[in-house]
């Protein structure tokens, strides 16, 4: 395989996924405070107020592009690594993350401890696509590029294949495709996050990792080309389809003297899991900002955001413990005011807390990102 280039590539991927992790702090901060009107899968264009489900809405960039940068990442360590320990990696890491939604991370969703409900979200998706990537890596280019592709493209064929409680192969349909839930030793276990989609979207981001070669001009004018080209491709493949109405998502519908709804109706997309509506639209954008990320070497935020994607992970459980200190704290002063829980009455408290922890969970982990990049001989540090 050709040299992976260095420098402003590496930035970019860093700085696209510092962003989405900004973007995803501003859904988990409504998650936090505006836990007594959750969202439905899709969400319902004809009910949801307006604001929230562009909230809502914005965040549904993050998952796709974590995952399809972590193929992309697979593919980058695999130019300085043989196969054998490209895989040994990946298993160790895919099986480092289930062990962490399984615990670190279920503890900080969970309203009790014990928890009594464990929610299989992205960290445990990303650390089974991993698993699946180890072994998909030794197959040529070409027939990865063809699993992912079949993967996103066809998987809304086996929407119509619904298992019961009891049916035979409930639990790991369920893990794979149907968003369910079962009982593991009294626990109840959610498949929010069912993983076959996110398989295709792994193996397609590790597939285009030729493109990050060095450059035969030297400044990466092919790449991003390439980039922005397949980006457009499938917002445009998006609009068609979607337009169509026949494939690919729950149909959208035209609410008669409502403009607005009906575009939100169009946008509303299945996440859980992702139709090949969702990824065409949200990979897409992904591309281009990619792209994008590249031009803005040496910009000021693109540093800002590679420093928080230098250090995900460690950023993913700082927010989630600072979130739940912060809702306890209110929980205990002022008592569940909504329902069962506490939350405030305005969307715009939201932004308002969104905005105000930005700096305070940035000056952490840029610490603990330069920390990495001293600290080479703590080999435990690259898994955070």
């Amino acid at each position: 395989m050709a040299t992976p280039a260095a420098g402003t590539r590496l930035m970019s991927i860093d700085a696209l996924r510092g962003f989405v992790m900004v973007i995803m702090l501003l859904d988990h901060v409504r998650e936090t405070w505006f836990l007594h009107l959750q969202v439905t899968d899709p969400m319902n264009a004809r009910t949801i107020m307006p604001a929230l489900f562009f909230t809502r809405l914005l965040s549904t960039l993050c998952a796709p592009v974590f995952v399809g940068l972590t193929g992309l990442s697979a593919w980058l360590y695999a130019q300085k690594h043989s196969r054998a320990e490209t895989s040994i990696f990946l298993v160790k890491r895919g099986l480092f993350l289930m062990l962490l939604e399984l615990t670190f991370v279920g503890f900080a969703w969970s309203a009790k401890f014990p928890p009594q409900t464990l929610w299989l979200q992205v960290i445990w998706a990303i650390g089974v696509c991993m698993l699946v990537l180890a072994a998909l890596i030794h197959l040529p280019r070409g027939a990865i590029v063809a699993i992912g592709a079949a993967i996103v493209c066809g998987h809304n064929l086996l929407d119509g294949i619904v298992l019961a409680p009891g049916d035979a192969g409930y639990v790991p349909w369920a893990m794979l495709h149907q968003r369910a839930a079962f009982d593991v030793l009294g626990i109840t276990v959610k498949t929010t996050y069912p993983v076959l989609p996110w398989i295709g979207v792994i193996a397609l981001g590790y597939a285009i990792g030729p493109w990050f070669a060095k450059d035969e001009d030297g400044n990466g004018a092919e790449r991003r080309r390439l980039l922005t080209t397949f980006g457009v491709a499938m917002l445009v493949a998006f609009f068609a389809i979607r337009g169509l109405n026949i494939y690919g998502d729950k149909p959208w519908f035209v609410v008669p003297g409502e403009g607005l709804r009906t575009l939100m109706s169009f946008l509303a997309l299945t996440k859980y899991p992702p139709s090949l509506l969702f990824l065409l639209l949200t990979l897409g954008i992904g591309l281009i900002l990619l792209a994008q990320f590249e031009k803005l070497e040496g910009g000021r935020i693109s540093g800002w955001l590679a420093v928080m994607g230098g250090a995900p992970m460690f950023f993913y459980l700082l927010h989630l413990y600072v979130l739940k200190a912060f809702y306890l704290g209110a929980l205990a002063i002022w008592g569940p005011n909504k329902g069962q829980v506490f939350g405030v009455d305005n969307l715009a408290w939201v932004w308002v807390w969104y905005a105000a922890l930005i700096v305070p969970l940035y000056l952490p982990t840029r610490w603990f990102s330069n920390l990495k990049k001293r600290r080479k001989d703590i080999g435990w540090l690259k898994y955070l």
